[in-house]
Formats: structure tokens, C-alpha cells, sequence
């Protein structure tokens, strides 16, 4: 039991009405009462050291890869983070390399057709390898950091730009955090963070951006499987390309990105002859610059969109993007990506609980509401969460969705402090509100932790009536087994799993009519089991 956890069972044990007399009993009796020996004393102070370690070991790496990373493009290349470990004890590890490299593809497998690691996988790869050499696993970590780190030298310059450029991207993870599963704030973020990179560090160049994503088509099939719809862009192009339609037969290059997985740089457009140009209304002469088409991916290296960049604004000569600025742009699409992700990730959880919703209130008319709550974090990593209120609904079955922010502080809330005792312990709190009962349920994610809660009223009854009880638990077990799946879903090195029949993968959940099946799928396979 963490802290809040062993307050919350104390709290739940004792009761509400309970003395403060009675409260100092108890402690005085659990603390002569409660008895632990040697060897659990070593083993729980292994276990504090064993966690230490490792959170101190993951900002080690993490601060190595960032140096590493100089241009916060996201990625290492593998072949070049070998080669300078083939040089480590002057080539005495090779086969341990060897080794580590092999169970590192197993683990992921996108890593033998695209060579680029993320640092989680750069993480995984030193740790793999530091488990292939003799003695202490710590210690092997230590040399092997110290020797990558001092593999590469960064001027002054180079990390004063790596710093600000990092910023700029956990403005755009930030924003997909903060956005209560809204797109609009992370769009701004990531144009805002491609423009001030062309001010500070691409010579104040005037930049176009835009983004598409695939979709299939069902417009016109005959001119291909999928098309670009264009969903963002910077102001000055929105009345040419925001929601724009490019099919494959069209002229461009968006497509080549697509299918070759790989960033395209068109120095010169003009000179290209393949080029698709929205602004109908620009001269013919000017259409001049540069153009940069990144490909989009998931997690597992599927592509689904494009973030294109061009200077055709800028009627400067010097508009070449550099090699720096193209690995900046990949952080930025990465960074994108992530974003993007996890607001789907969020948008399905949303339409997965309101199928549950929808499947509770009718076999359960006691309970008077359902209030369900997301976990927005802070501004910064000291602050304390807020509650975001996303569902309402009664026991008519009617449903309100909050568009617009609704948030809870644990300072402003004193009446809703069940709410945030529910999120701190990830456990089910029930509480008694002006004469009204909740019951408090978190919904975790793959870690334990709470990243949503229902807050369910019943009331002035103390207690649901026995049958209604039973399906609100198997309501909330199917919601959390859903959840949980969608969550999976987007972890690098998980491979698609299927619930009766059903290919989970991304391009399925991002339709949110199957987030709401699969709480169906698993009500029916729960009673599948059951027979």
C-alpha cells in the first residue's frame, strides 16, 4: 500500500462517525501491535533502493539521449549508435552487442526496417546490453553511459538551441494533455513551434505549414485506396488549403512520403515539375521556395498523414531547409504524433464510457447520476491535477457532453474531496455529500494509476439494490477491460491482439463507433465465460 491507499483503508475501516478518542486507540494499537522482521526490513529496503535505481537510471539515459539527439528530431539512428558501441572496451563486447542488437529487434520488430530508436528502445537497447556483460548490472550501465556521453562533444550553441527546441515540443505534448481531447490547441502548438524554430534557428524564414491525415476513400475510390484531407494549416493558407482534398492521381509528392515511410525535400519547387500548388491565386513566377513533406507515424511506424512545410512565402533566395531544421521538423511530427494519439486515445476511452453509460442506466434506475471526470495534469510537474468534467448522465439516459472546460481544483472543491482521495489512492471511495451518496470509481491506466473517475449518486439510499449492484460491477470491470485495450493499443512494441474476432489496431479504434463495440465485445465474451 502506497500512503494515500493505507489512509483511504484506515479511513474506510473506522467509519464516519467514529471518535477522535477511538482514532488514537487504534494507532496506538496497530503501531504496538503491527510487527515486521529483519528480513522484511531488507526486503522492503531493497525494494525502495531497487525503485530508486531505476527512476535514477531512466533520467541518466534520458539526459543521454537528449545530448545525443542534438536537433530533438525523437530518434537515434541504430546503425550509428552500433558502431560507436563496437568501439566500447575497444571492440571486446562485439558479441554482446551482437546479442543485446538481436533482442532488441525481437522486442521491436519495426526496428529492422526503419533503424531508428526511440528512447524508450535506446533505453531497452543499453539495458539489454549491460545484462550481456559479467558483474553488476548498475555498474556496466554507468561505464556504458560514460563512454556514450563522452562520444559526443555539443558546443555551448548547440545545446542552448537543443533547450529551446525542446520546449517548444512539451508545449505540444502539453497541449494535447490540457486540451480535454480538443485537436485545435495542438494544431496552434505545433505551427507555433515550427515558426518560432524558422525565426530563431532557420534565418527568420517565412514558413507555411499544414497538416493531413489518410483517410480511406469512399469519395471517389477509382482515383485511389486513400486520400490527404488537409485538417490544419497556418493562418495566411487557411482559405486555399484547410480541408483541401488530395487524391493519389493528383500532382505532388505527399504520396511518395507516404509510401516510402521518409521525410521529402523539394529544394526547388519551381524547378520540380510535380508539385500540387493550392494558392491558385499566386503569380506563376512566384511560385518559388522550398517544400518539405514528413510522413506521419504511429508508434509502430505506420504512416497516417503528412506535415508539409513551405517557403513559398518567403521571397528571399537563401530558402533551402537545412539538415538541422529537417531533424527539428521530424521532432515536430513525432511530437505530432504523440499528441495526436493521445487525444484519440482519450476520444475513444470518452466513447467507450458512454456506451457503457448507455448500457448501465436502463438495468440500474436507483443510480440518480454519472458524472465522469478526466485527469487534467498541472502546468508544471509541481502542480497539483485537476478534474475535467467531460459526461453527465441521469438515469433517464440522458447525456451531456462538456465541449467547453469544466474543472475541478482539489483547493476550490472541499465538498468533492472524495474525488481526488478516489484519484490519489486509485481505489473506490464512498462518501456522503449533503445528505447524498457516491460512490467514487477510478479508471486506470496500464500502470494502476487513475486516469479517470465516475462519480456515481445514488442518492439518500446507502446502498444500491442487490441486482443493480452486480451490474453496475460488471459495468465498470468491462469498461476497465476496454480501457485498458485501447491504452495497450499504442505501445511500441505491442502487437495487435483481437477480443472475439476483432483486429484491434489503431485505424479501428480512431473510429469511435468501434470503441463503443469493443465494451459490447467484452460484455460478451465475460459471458461467453461464464457459460
Amino acid at each position: 500500500l502506497n500512503l494515500p491507499q493505507f489512509v483511504q483503508l484506515m479511513e474506510t475501516f473506522v467509519g464516519e462517525d467514529i471518535s477522535l478518542p477511538t482514532v488514537k486507540r487504534l494507532i496506538a494499537f496497530i503501531k504496538e501491535e503491527y510487527k515486521q522482521t529483519e528480513e522484511e526490513k531488507m526486503e522492503q529496503l531493497e525494494q525502495v533502493h531497487h525503485i530508486s535505481r531505476l527512476a535514477q537510471r531512466k533520467l541518466l539515459l534520458e539526459a543521454l539521449f537528449e545530448k545525443w539527439d542534438n536537433n530533438a528530431s525523437g530518434f537515434l539512428d541504430l546503425e550509428e549508435v552500433d558502431a560507436v558501441l563496437s568501439t566500447f572496451k575497444e571492440g571486446m563486447e562485439k558479441e554482446a552487442l551482437r546479442k543485446a542488437k538481436k533482442h532488441l529487434c525481437s522486442r521491436y520488430p519495426q526496428l529492422s526496417a526503419v533503424g531508428k530508436l526511440s528512447p524508450k528502445a535506446f533505453q531497452t537497447f543499453l539495458e539489454l546490453l549491460a545484462s550481456e556483460f559479467a558483474g553488476n548490472e548498475d555498474d556496466a550501465i554507468d561505464n556504458l553511459v560514460e563512454f556514450l556521453t563522452t562520444s559526443v562533444e555539443r558546443s555551448h550553441m548547440e545545446c542552448l538551441q537543443s533547450l529551446a527546441r525542446r520546449k517548444w515540443l512539451h508545449d505540444i505534448q502539453q497541449a494535447a494533455e490540457t486540451s480535454g481531447a480538443s485537436m485545435e490547441p495542438v494544431y496552434k502548438a505545433v505551427f507555433k513551434a515550427l515558426s518560432q524554430d524558422a525565426e530563431a534557428h532557420g534565418d527568420n524564414k517565412k514558413i507555411s505549414a499544414y497538416i493531413a491525415l489518410l483517410e480511406e476513400n469512399q469519395l471517389s475510390p477509382e482515383r485511389g485506396q486513400f486520400l490527404l484531407r488537409y485538417v490544419a494549416c497556418t493562418a495566411d493558407d487557411a482559405p486555399y488549403v484547410l480541408n483541401q482534398i488530395l487524391y493519389r492521381d493528383m500532382k505532388g509528392v505527399s504520396f511518395a512520403a507516404v509510401e516510402e515511410g521518409k521525410p521529402i525535400h523539394v529544394p526547388r519547387v519551381e524547378l520540380h515539375g510535380n508539385i500540387h500548388f493550392w494558392n491558385y491565386d499566386r503569380p506563376a513566377e512566384e511560385r518559388r521556395g522550398s517544400l518539405l513533406v514528413l510522413p506521419l507515424h504511429d508508434a509502430r511506424w505506420r504512416v497516417f498523414g503528412i506535415l508539409g512545410l513551405d517557403t513559398l512565402r518567403d521571397q528571399c533566395e537563401k530558402t533551402i531547409f537545412l539538415s538541422h531544421e529537417i531533424s527539428f521538423y521530424q521532432g515536430v511530427s513525432w511530437a505530432f504524433s504523440k499528441a495526436y494519439h493521445h487525444i484519440c486515445r482519450l476520444e475513444n476511452v470518452l466513447q467507450m464510457t458512454v456506451t457503457a453509460l448507455d448500457w448501465l442506466y436502463p438495468r440500474a434506475p436507483s443510480i440518480h447520476t454519472v458524472t465522469t471526470y478526466l485527469v487534467q495534469p498541472g502546468k508544471d510537474k509541481a502542480g497539483d491535477y485537476a478534474l475535467r468534467k467531460v459526461i453527465t448522465t441521469d438515469n433517464t439516459g440522458q447525456k451531456e457532453i462538456h465541449s467547453s472546460p469544466v474543472l475541478l481544483l482539489r483547493k476550490e472543491n472541499l465538498l468533492r474531496v472524495y474525488l481526488f482521495k478516489c484519484i490519489d489512492s486509485s481505489e473506490v471511495i464512498r462518501a456522503s455529500v449533503c445528505g447524498e451518496y457516491h460512490i467514487a470509481v477510478p479508471l486506470r491506466d496500464l500502470s494502476g494509476q487513475a486516469l479517470g473517475i465516475f462519480d456515481i449518486s445514488i442518492g439518500h439510499h446507502q446502498k444500491l439494490p442487490p441486482h443493480e449492484h452486480k451490474d453496475l460491477q460488471k459495468m465498470l470491470k468491462m469498461a476497465q477491460a476496454a480501457c485498458s485495450e485501447i491504452l495497450k493499443m499504442s505501445l511500441e512494441e505491442t502487437e495487435p491482439t483481437y477480443v472475439l474476432g476483432l483486429l484491434l489496431i489503431p485505424e479501428h479504434v480512431a473510429n469511435l463507433r468501434h470503441a463503443g463495440l469493443l465494451f459490447h465485445r467484452f460484455m460478451l465474451q465475460d459471458l461467453r465465460e461464464c457459460v
